[in-house]
């Protein structure tokens, strides 16, 4: 058997994790048992059986199956401890799977019903961060999320509060949930409020709908990074444009065969950005739901799309440079990574 390097040990960045997608399925098992929450048959035999659940989400009624089993899991983030740990343990998964900056994505205002409101929601969960990079030593920040299904004016609102707390860890603004519903811009104003404020602009596109949806990231939203992007592969002169501004793309090649993007890794276009030149960030989503952390995204690559290590090498570096890191954290990163390459194959 061929020798390779152990890609848990590739220091990277991770700028795709959703907050209680990031959770362990021990501990959702336990918080539901806590708090008497009888789970969806179908998550609970996949977090006990070891296997994610069946999921497809290219039609609306299996996005829908999705969110339901999502909701389910965040019903059993009740109160703080809850909170600490969840981030706490997400610390924990990336640094065995090589991470050294996080960031993690969250919508408070989900949160925000049994945590007090949504200021004491956000101020529970930044106080999490602070104390898991404490504990851990990662780097770890936070990504606000709005939420596309919700009116316009609730985006604008969490835009104004993730300014108001930059200096506390805030880093960027996103945009989940499905990009086939509603249109980008209808929340440029909250994007041009996150922007004024310094935050970077991190929208989902270019998952569940084809490019037209990346190119509205763009011109709408003035996207630094693209949530997903990976359906800009069906656009040459889309891909020349991510290239040539150097937007990152943050794919999630799992999610993508889960949710029925794809129908099998092979087929996910990663070859065809990297080689166009779109700086790419793989990662994890949800783990939760999808079964994979970190490191398994980049062994996708390696064993499905034929990437070197030396190929590898580089996206890890694309990772760190579209991520929020400060400059020592950057540096001291890639030098890892130029020293995982170094090293000789065990």
């Amino acid at each position: 058997m061929e020798r390779v390097r152990d890609l848990s040990e590739l220091p990277k960045a991770h700028l795709h994790l959703h907050f209680t997608g990031s959770m362990r399925p021990t501990t959702l098992l336990e918080l539901a048992d806590k708090y008497g929450v009888r789970l969806p048959e179908a998550l609970t035999e996949a977090l006990t059986g070891g296997e994610p659940p069946k999921l497809r989400a290219t039609d609306e009624r299996g996005w829908f199956r999705f969110q339901r089993l999502y909701d389910a899991a965040r019903s059993c983030l009740r109160e703080p401890d809850d909170i600490r740990r969840l981030v706490r343990e997400a610390a924990e998964e990336d640094i065995k799977d090589g991470s050294g900056w996080l960031e993690i994505q969250v919508d408070p205002t989900s949160y925000a019903p049994r945590l007090g409101g949504l200021i004491p929601a956000l101020e529970i969960i930044l106080d999490a961060v602070d104390s898991a990079v404490r504990e851990t030593g990662i780097g770890m920040r936070v990504l606000v999320a709005a939420n596309r299904m919700k009116h316009p004016l609730d985006a604008r609102t969490l835009a104004r509060l993730a300014v108001r707390y930059a200096d506390r860890g805030v880093v960027g603004f996103g945009l989940s949930n499905d990009e086939r519903r509603g249109m980008a811009r209808d929340f440029d104003r909250a994007f041009a409020i996150a922007r004024e404020g310094g935050l970077l602009s991190a929208p989902h596109g270019g998952e569940l709908a084809g490019p037209a949806s990346v190119r509205d990231c763009l011109d709408d939203l003035h996207a630094t990074r693209i949530g997903h992007g990976v359906r800009a592969a069906e656009n040459p002169r889309l891909l020349a444009r991510l290239a040539e501004r150097g937007i990152t793309c943050e794919v999630c090649p799992a999610s993508n065969v889960a949710l029925g993007v794809y129908e099998k890794a092979e087929d996910i276009p990663l070859r065809t950005l990297f080689e166009a030149g779109v700086p790419m960030a793989l990662g994890a989503d949800d783990p939760l739901l999808f079964g994979s952390r970190l490191a398994a995204q980049y062994e996708l690559a390696r064993h499905h799309h034929g990437f070197t290590d030396a190929e590898l090498a580089e996206l890890a570096r694309q990772s760190v440079r579209g991520s929020a890191a400060p400059q020592d954290v950057r540096r001291k990163l890639l030098a890892g990574i130029d020293d995982w390459l170094a090293a000789p194959v065990a």
